[in-house]
């Protein structure tokens, strides 16, 4: 069965895995993914993530959430840019989110990348998600 939103897919999963106290998800591969994972663990709000071969030509990728004495280091995390509804930004209307304790994580020409490197290498994109 195909999804509709992959992307929405994984970020419910490392939402609820967070609610639950998880130490880590899993959730099918794509390097789209993997680049938001990269994203995260760069921004500080995942430990890690791993990718590791299950068989049969697919890929699982592990993410590894962070707590923080117990409270999950994403307080917020919501899909901005949907299928149904992509949601694009010039770098003049890129605004920080919770006025920069927050981050958007947006999917440029150059690649998936924060708001504030966005705005430093002077390039707009589709807004994937929000994180704070």
């Amino acid at each position: 069965m195909t999804m509709s939103d992959p992307v929405g897919d994984m970020l419910t999963r490392i939402r609820n895995g967070l609610h639950a106290n998880h130490p880590s998800v899993n959730c099918p591969h794509s390097a789209f993914r993997e680049s938001i994972c990269k994203e995260l663990q760069e921004e500080g709000y995942i430990r890690g993530f791993s990718v590791a071969d299950i068989g049969n030509n697919k890929k699982e990728l592990t993410i590894e959430l962070k707590y923080d004495e117990g409270q999950p280091a994403i307080r917020e995390l919501k899909r901005v840019s949907k299928p149904g509804r992509r949601i694009y930004t010039k770098i003049t209307d890129i605004e920080p989110f919770y006025n920069g304790l927050g981050v958007s994580i947006i999917s440029t020409p150059r690649g998936v990348m924060a708001d504030h490197r966005a705005k430093t290498e002077n390039v707009g994109g589709e807004i994937i998600c929000q994180v704070y």
